[in-house]
């Protein structure tokens, strides 16, 4: 089927960017986004879950409370918008195929959860705990805890009872998963089996939720691509205090013998990107999140002078161990960061 054209699609980025999101018309239907859904459907099918979340295109990634559905994000419908996605974000959440449906597994978790009404029930509240619980502005995760599964960045199991059972779900879902080998010893693996248990029981039944709502789709969306972009910029750019002219000094060189060798900022700048993505795989953080404490990074080196001395290759060795452990220090340190939400 050949792609449906737009007359924003040859657009400019400022252009774009004052569009409202409500102009953009983008659908699931037509698009990729409709075969990651069909796969999605095909892995449910064969466990027997007679539910299918119905999709639609909105600004995030949500399942809404007692909508059995999926709202995608609307720069997955097009090339042109996961383009700008990527400018403005520095990456594409989703943009793989890998990636989409893992994240569908995960929003089809929430999906059953509302379409079965599971949270009802006293064992998954044993387990999980309370869905009425309040979401958390913040929150702690343990990387070491094995009291929860690990399917998406983050350790987003940790935020919540609704995705500890929604990352749960995934991972049970999720084709040659191996999860009974994986979790084995894990306190995590009683969730596992219970949701195996769970799914077993419902299995052919119809959802008690069977509404085809649709909240926030995009055609009810009328800020400018621009505002949408400023707001969710807003959220990522977190800063942690500047504790890193010590660890800086240490790496590279303000001795005066090497006054005319190459600044350390434009060190920084040649290398940030390769950096930034090999930090935002290894810990799970946003790339938006790193390249503001690499700008912070970048004007300290200039205020400090500091020289770049010595291979690049060990350089950006020990560059990327310094950029790492500040970043976990600032994701479980004393000091709180905000909750990534999906």
């Amino acid at each position: 089927m050949p792609r449906r054209k737009y007359a924003w699609e040859k657009l400019s980025d400022a252009q774009l960017l004052q569009q409202r999101l409500r102009s953009l018309r983008v659908t699931v239907e037509g698009t990729w986004l409709e075969d990651c859904v069909s796969t999605l459907y095909e892995e449910l099918e064969e466990r027997g879950i007679r539910l299918r979340p119905h999709t639609w295109i909105s600004s995030e990634w949500f399942s809404p409370a007692d909508v059995a559905g999926i709202a995608i994000p609307f720069y997955l419908a097009h090339p042109r918008l996961m383009k700008l996605e990527k400018k403005m974000m520095l990456d594409v959440e989703g943009g793989t195929w890998s990636e989409c449906l893992a994240i569908l597994r995960h929003e089809a978790g929430h999906a059953i959860q509302h379409g079965y009404q599971l949270q009802r029930r006293r064992r998954w509240q044993q387990l999980f705990g309370r869905s009425s619980k309040h979401y958390p502005r913040y929150y702690r995760p343990n990387p070491a805890s094995r009291k929860y599964v690990q399917h998406l960045r983050l350790w987003y199991a940790q935020s919540h009872p609704d995705e500890d059972f929604a990352e749960t779900f995934a991972v049970w879902l999720r084709p040659r998963s191996n999860w009974r080998t994986r979790y084995a010893g894990w306190p995590a693996l009683k969730k596992l089996e219970y949701v195996d248990e769970l799914m077993e029981e419902i299995a052919g039944k119809r959802p008690l939720v069977t509404t085809r709502e649709r909240a926030d789709p995009l055609h009810e969306l009328s800020q400018t691509l621009a505002d949408h972009y400023k707001k969710k910029q807003a959220f990522y750019t977190f800063r942690p205090p500047k504790t890193y002219d010590r660890d800086l000094s240490r790496l590279f060189s303000a001795d005066p013998r090497h006054r005319r060798g190459r600044p350390a900022s434009a060190f920084i700048r040649r290398h940030r990107a390769h950096i930034r993505r090999l930090v935002a795989r290894w810990t799970g953080e946003n790339q938006l999140t790193l390249d503001a404490v690499l700008d912070d990074m970048i004007s300290r080196c200039r205020e400090l002078n500091l020289r770049a001395v010595g291979s690049d290759r060990k350089l950006v060795a020990d560059f990327t161990v310094l950029l790492t452990a500040k970043t976990m220090h600032a994701l479980f340190g004393p000091s709180r960061r905000k909750w990534i939400a999906l």
